[in-house]
């Protein structure tokens, strides 16, 4: 089992996921930590990152997924995971660059993708807080612009983080098969 935790910077995916996984005895990555040295500068300039910018990381992360599915291990990865597409290329890898993408009835189950619903309001007053992290507070009005929430027929669930840590991740096991 994959649990995605999905969300603009802020809402949470670090610290719930780490949480997440020390719970569960889980392997944990942070999307972040994959990010290529030129994205890293640009967002802490404030520059926006675009597609091209987030295609060849999110491959990374998707060989990430089948390494830890193929090997029988269960993982949490952080990831914003913004848009549909990008949740795309996490489930199928570079077949979803070409056209050829496979019906998204057929995502997997062992994969879900958890958004961490936040304000607006929460996450700028989170990111005042944040120190030494790359991403410029700048940017959360694009991650806004481009986030596309999960629809089904997606395997996910919503979550809202203005919660206790602990009870999302109560919510998030919850929505986890009985049999892990």
């Amino acid at each position: 089992m994959i649990v995605v935790l999905m969300g603009v910077c802020g809402s949470g995916k670090t610290t719930i996921g780490l949480y997440l996984a020390n719970k569960l005895g889980w392997t944990f990555h942070d999307a972040d930590d994959y990010h290529p040295q030129d994205n890293k500068l640009k967002m802490a300039n404030g520059v926006p990152l675009n597609d091209q910018d987030r295609i060849p990381w999110l491959l990374v992360l998707q060989n990430i997924m089948v390494r830890e599915m193929h090997s029988g291990n269960h993982a949490v990865l952080a990831c914003s995971a913004l848009k549909k597409a990008y949740r795309r290329i996490l489930l199928q890898g570079s077949v979803a660059l070409h056209g050829t993408s496979v019906e998204e009835a057929s995502t997997p189950k062992d994969i879900l993708f958890v958004y961490l619903h936040a304000s607006d309001e929460l996450i700028s007053l989170r990111l005042a807080k944040r120190k030494g992290h790359f991403m410029a507070e700048s940017l959360v009005p694009s991650q806004f612009a481009v986030l596309e929430p999960p629809t089904s027929p997606e395997h996910f669930i919503t979550v809202d983080t203005e919660k206790s840590i602990a009870d999302i991740v109560a919510e998030i096991e919850k929505a986890l098969p009985a049999d892990l």
